[in-house]
């Protein structure tokens, strides 16, 4: 005996497989606008909640956490592309997933939904010359008329800051800064 797990679709259809050319994006809201990553790299959504700060590191990275022994490094979407620093409401929160084997958290102004998208959905990203890096962006998905920017999670680092989060020190659980 065989079963499917059903899905309803953006328009209410009963969803019961999914073709290769499906993909699922936890979606996300910064200032604004829709951004989503690919469902496979996330590992979990946690609430809010003070981090531990690290001295000499760049502003973007907000500190780190200890997350059930494991010690996750924190960045601020925000400040990482430019969009200026998340003021935390009830609705922030620390989507973790795994970037390049290592687990950290993400902070975003509030999580949306799971999307749907086909491969015919989604469109390469614009070319916006030399000066704009944005090889981070996987596409843009077009779902109800809505435009979702779909990063690449494993890109949105560059080597260098990857590096750097590698070598961030390992921080004792009792040690927490009080929230802002």
């Amino acid at each position: 005996m065989s079963s499917a797990t059903a899905d309803t679709t953006e328009r209410g259809d009963v969803r019961t497989s999914y073709s290769s050319e499906d993909h699922q994006y936890l979606t996300f809201n910064l200032a604004d606008e829709y951004y989503g990553v690919d469902i496979l790299k996330v590992q979990e959504i946690k609430g809010y909640t003070s981090v531990t700060r690290i001295p000499n590191t760049p502003d973007y990275l907000k500190g780190v956490l200890n997350l059930r022994g494991t010690i996750v490094p924190i960045v601020d979407l925000r400040m990482k592309f430019k969009m200026g620093a998340t003021a935390p409401t009830s609705f922030t929160v620390m989507v973790v997933v795994n970037v390049r084997n290592r687990i950290m958290g993400f902070m975003v102004d509030a999580v949306s939904d799971v999307l749907d998208l086909n491969v015919k959905q989604i469109q390469t990203p614009p070319e916006l010359g030399s000066a704009v890096n944005i090889d981070f962006v996987a596409g843009i998905g077009n779902a109800n008329d809505r435009l979702v920017t779909l990063l690449d999670i494993d890109r949105v680092l560059t080597e260098e800051e990857v590096h750097l989060v590698e070598e961030l020190p390992e921080i004792p659980k009792t040690r927490e800064a009080p929230e802002p």
